[in-house]
């Protein structure tokens, strides 16, 4: 099912797809542009899901979420507000793409820790050689004893 399709279910990874009944719409007025429009339109939209309880999860993907969006999550419920367009179909499309793009990222796994290195030969030589110019440098800057 396309991304994109504002009442239907929102695939977030190739194995992971929150159902369409999980997705909470709210709508109101939005600040910002819409011209005449924007007083009568409700094109703001916030788009919630309790994202610990989506089916299809395992432990350790429900512990990650928490982790990752621990400061986002209110009860349990991840809330992602949409307002940059005139459209409600547009701001509800936004929010359906930060929404799949929330949870994917929390979901990815740690990157791999970075293996420490020493540093080159060349490295070293190159940053002598930098600081003996800069000290070189100062020390023309002197003034006349």
């Amino acid at each position: 099912m396309p991304t994109d399709d504002p009442a239907g279910d929102l695939p977030v990874t190739p194995r992971l797809v929150v159902p369409a009944a999980m997705l909470g719409w709210r709508f109101s007025r939005s600040s910002g542009p819409g011209g005449q429009g924007v007083n009568t339109a409700d094109s703001r939209v916030e788009l919630s899901v309790r994202v610990l309880e989506v089916p299809g999860l395992t432990e350790h993907q429900q512990a990650r979420l928490a982790e990752r969006l621990g400061s986002r999550l209110v009860d349990g419920v991840l809330t992602i507000t949409a307002s940059e367009h005139r459209q409600q179909l547009r701001n509800r499309e936004a929010a359906r793409a930060r929404m799949a793009m929330a949870i994917g990222q929390a979901l990815a796994p740690p990157a791999p820790p970075r293996r420490r290195t020493k540093p080159t030969r060349g490295s070293k030589e190159r940053r002598i050689t930098a600081k003996k110019q800069r000290g070189q440098l100062k020390r023309l800057r002197g003034g006349l004893d």
